[in-house]
Order: structure tokens, then sequence, then C-alpha cells
């Protein structure tokens, strides 16, 4: 495997050409900016997605923003850290479409806002596609780098200029139970989702928050143009988990849209205590007969969650890599979908869409795809399916 994966990252024309990331579909032009607050893990980083001002010459940000997101990527995934060379030659050029810290577009009854939560060993830029394509809707998106381990790599900077400490993905610890050290994590995370919904509060009220990364992007534009009496929060496997628990923690949380939840760590005397809907979006090979029965506990307790099951998708679709070539996708992940990724892509953040403007309250035209939430349509199934496969 390892002299395949050298022909096809070293392959001539391969440079910036391994990943094409689709642009947003929405009315919207997207910009984009890292923000990072506070000197200690206590703090926050994330990277924002947010409608913008179109502007000549602007610059498209770095899919993996530093090599060691390559390194960190590679040891999670293929387990060999030697792989990180190869997958920096097929990924570290790749850029994202959108304005790297574009103007931010004004908007006199404010954007809502989305908090987005990463999957284990993934990292904030990994789901760019679909946090683009929100943005392009006219929502400003958080996307977290959690600080608990699950990240692929992360870092912070301490106080004394120019260091930087670096946080790396960890295993679960010879001889202890899965469970305890994923909810711990867990819990980490929501808070830390909490904590993101509090940032974009205090800038609303005119509290100074001034980002420690240098850059041009003055959070403060974002005063009088976030409405947050409209607030989401969305995640992708353990940060589908992640999301439904920081609804227990957090009543400003109207709903929370959960893309192939894991589930597991959750405790069980939690579920009676989520409070708002969720949406779970789940792809077709992903899911357990266990996951499947605590998604249903939750729905038969809220009339408004829905499940529904993208067909032809496998966990990965719901991810950047889906739009890696297909040979190197194989064989960093095994099976691909048969589900073309920009239509997995299209379904994915259309149903997320309608059920967003449902309770959030939106004025917008997203109830036309308001079927997507009852698991009808040409590729989407309600409920979790165990049957025949579409892949």
């Amino acid at each position: 495997a390892g002299g395949q994966t050298l022909t096809l990252c070293l392959c001539p024309g391969s440079m910036g050409g391994m990943l094409a990331l689709p642009p947003g579909q929405g009315p919207h032009q997207v910009g984009c900016t890292d923000v990072m607050v506070g000197h200690t893990r206590q703090g926050l980083f994330l990277r924002l997605f947010y409608p913008c001002l179109p502007r000549a010459g602007a610059t498209e940000p770095l899919w993996a923003p530093r090599p060691e997101y390559c390194g960190g990527l590679a040891d999670v995934t293929l387990g060999r850290r030697w792989c990180s060379a190869l997958l920096g030659i097929a990924i570290g050029s790749c850029r994202v479409p959108v304005s790297w810290n574009g103007p931010l577009k004004p908007c006199s009854s404010g954007y809502p806002l989305i908090i987005f939560s990463h999957g284990l060993g993934t990292f904030r830029t990994l789901y760019s596609s679909i946090c683009t394509e929100l943005a392009s809707w006219g929502f400003v998106v958080a996307a977290l780098e959690h600080r608990d381990h699950s990240a692929a790599t992360t870092y912070f900077c301490p106080a004394e200029a120019g260091t930087e400490e670096w946080i790396p993905f960890l295993r679960v610890p010879q001889g202890q139970k899965e469970f305890y050290f994923r909810n711990k994590q867990v819990h980490q995370r929501a808070q830390e989702c909490v904590r993101a919904l509090r940032l974009f509060q205090g800038i609303a009220g005119g509290r100074a928050a001034p980002s420690i990364l240098p850059q041009d992007w003055d959070l403060s534009v974002l005063k009088d143009n976030l409405d947050l009496t409209k607030v989401a929060v969305m995640g992708h496997s353990f940060g589908g988990v992640t999301a439904v628990l920081a609804l227990v923690k957090e009543p400003s949380f109207r709903c929370a849209v959960a893309l192939d939840a894991w589930m597991f760590p959750l405790e069980n005397l939690l579920y009676p205590e989520v409070p708002r809907p969720v949406l779970f979006i789940n792809t077709e090979k992903f899911q357990t007969p266990e996951s499947a029965a605590k998604m249903r506990r939750l729905s038969s307790r809220n009339s408004q969650t829905r499940i529904v099951t993208v067909l032809g998708t496998v966990h990965e679709h719901q991810t950047d890599f889906a739009f890696l070539p297909g040979k190197l996708f194989s064989l960093i992940f095994g099976r691909r979908g048969t589900l073309e990724p920009h239509r997995a892509l299209a379904i994915t953040s259309q149903a997320a869409l309608a059920f967003l403007q449902r309770h959030l309250e939106l004025q917008e035209q997203f109830g036309q795809w308001d079927e997507l939430l009852e698991g009808v349509g040409d590729a989407v199934a309600p409920d979790v399916p165990f049957g025949r496969s579409h892949l």
C-alpha cells in the first residue's frame, strides 16, 4: 500500500488537485477567518465561516492550515506517522473556496449562528464543505477545534510571545474503559460549545474579544450582525453526540443537527434531559442497532426530533474527505459510497436548512426541502435502515 500511496500522491499534476472542495451554492459569497481567544487550554480555537462582500483578488485559505495537521491526520487515519509527508503532498496545497478574512456582509436583522463540533481524529477545517454551504445560505458558522485530545492535533498560544503548545490526539489508555474516557471528553467538548456561544454573546454585548492570532479580521464587526435568539449546535460523529449533549447544558441552543452521531459516549440518564429537537442525518453503514435505539429513544420523547438516512453513503461522506479522488479515498478509508459526493452534500445541507428554518423560525425558502425531514426523496429513507444496502 505504501508504494501505491506514493504513486497516487506523487503523480504529475496532483499538486493542489487532490481535493476539490465545492463552493457554496447559496446566494451569499462566503468569507472565513480563524479565531483563538485566551492563552490557556480553557480558551477557544475556531474557524469562522460567514456571508461576505465580494472582494477582488481574495485569497483562499489552505485546507490543512499547518504541516502538523497532516502529521496528526496520518497518525490517526493511517496509524503511520511516516505517511504525513505523502499526505502533505496530496492535500497540503489544497485550498478552501472562500475569501480569507473577507469583509463581513452586513445584515440588519442579524445572521443566525451555528456552533459546529468536529469528529474524532479530525480538526476545524475538515468540514469546510458543509460549513461553507451553510454560510452561503446566510448563517455564521463557528467550527470549533476541540482541546480534549480528540482532534488529530491542535494547539494554543501561551502568553509568552511566539510560543505554541500542541495538544496531540490520544487513544484510549490501556486498561481504561472506553466509555469513561470518551464520556469525559464529550462533556468537555459540549462545554467548549457553550463557551463558544458565550464568546459571541459577549461580542454582541459589546465586550472586546481580541483574537490572539495575527490577522486583520476584527470580531467586533459581528456585534450588530448576529441574531443570538437563533442559535443551533451541529456536529459529525463524536461531534454529533457533542451537539446533543450541548442541548442539555445550554438552553440558548434551540435545536441540534447530528451528522452520523456516535451515541456511545453519552450516559443513559441524560437522554430524558434533552429538551430540544434533534435532526439525526445518518449515513448508511456507520450506525449500530444500539445507537439507533438511542436515537429512537430521543425521538419518542420529542415529536419534533427527526431521524433520516442518506442512502449510498459512508461515514466519511459527511466530511471533506468525500471530495478526495476515488482511489485515494479507498486507499485511506476502504469502501466508498455509491452516492455522488456533491449530491450527498446537497441532501445533507438541504435537510439541515429545512430543520433550522423550522426551529429557529427563519423567514427563508428552506421549507421547500421539508420532505427530506420525513425521509422522502430518491436518496433518503426515514429512520435507520438495516435492510438492503444501496452501497
